[in-house]
């Protein structure tokens, strides 16, 4: 089966345990479907770049799956219909990485940066 990998952003007035209760939700849609959840993740509140419908803010989760595209489909149309889901974004992957995603590493796991170029 193809694998993918999900972010949605949920409204910022919900709790925590909500916020996490939609991750489970849509977990389970996927596996109703013939899917299967290789990896979830909860990234917490951030602040977005520009508000969407009003709100500054935004709970983050991510998803990694394992499932056959009408799966994905009916996930993301119940997503779209959720009154309390703002924004999906799911990618086709050839491959899923080990380890958390970038967000959830410490800055100091993530590597060094470059030098700078001196101005000129």
């Amino acid at each position: 089966m193809p694998l993918y990998e999900h972010v949605f952003i949920s409204r910022q007035d919900l709790s925590n345990a909500q916020a996490e209760g939609l991750v489970e939700h849509f977990s389970t849609v996927l596996s109703d479907n013939g899917g299967k959840v290789v990896e979830s993740e909860y990234w917490g509140v951030k602040t977005m770049a520009y508000k969407i419908n009003k709100n500054r803010k935004g709970h983050y989760a991510f998803l990694k799956s394992d499932a056959p595209s009408a799966a994905v489909q009916e996930m993301e149309r119940l997503m779209r219909l959720h009154d309390d889901v703002m924004r999906v974004l799911t990618i086709k992957v050839d491959a899923h990485e080990d380890g958390p995603s970038v967000q959830m590493q410490k800055k100091d796991d993530r590597g060094e940066r470059r030098e700078r170029r001196p101005r000129d």
